[in-house]
């Protein structure tokens, strides 16, 4: 688990990215990728090997306030996206502890996210609580939630 500091990780977290949810759901390209990829940070689960086994992002600042309803310290968490051959393996929660890690390193006291409906009880294993509605999002029904960091 790493913050993706250079050119090549950034690359392999978008193109797991790209395989999850371009590939595998189906979320159009131009709705996958946006202007908050370039200021956010990103994260990346790799095998001993090298090999990218997962990814996330986080935003703060005002490209996380737009996301939370302008909260100025509560990051947000999103584009979390483990491939099929590391799924059950606690990927997906290391990742999450990640994002968390680096919310926290970036003065945030919570973390919100928009979940896939499907994937809440993942989330809730984690300690986020969903709030407000339902809404769609790529054509996929989601929830958003929100862990306090403190």
């Amino acid at each position: 688990m790493r913050v993706a500091e250079t050119d090549a990780d950034r690359e392999s977290c978008f193109a797991v990215r790209r395989e999850v949810f371009v590939d595998e759901q189906g979320v159009p390209e131009e709705l996958e990728y946006d202007a908050y990829d370039a200021g956010a940070v990103h994260v990346l689960a790799v095998r001993e090997d090298g090999l990218p086994l997962g990814a996330g992002r986080l935003l703060t600042g005002e490209a996380a306030a737009v996301k939370n309803g302008g909260a100025a310290d509560v990051g947000a968490l999103g584009r979390l996206a483990v491939l099929k051959v590391a799924r059950g393996l606690g990927v997906g929660a290391a990742l999450v502890g990640a994002v968390e890690e680096a919310a926290r390193g970036r003065g945030m006291a919570a973390v919100d996210l928009h979940a896939q409906t499907h994937a809440l009880g993942f989330y809730e294993r984690l300690g986020y609580v969903a709030y407000g509605a339902e809404f769609p999002d790529a054509g996929i029904p989601h929830l958003a939630m929100r862990k306090s960091l403190g």
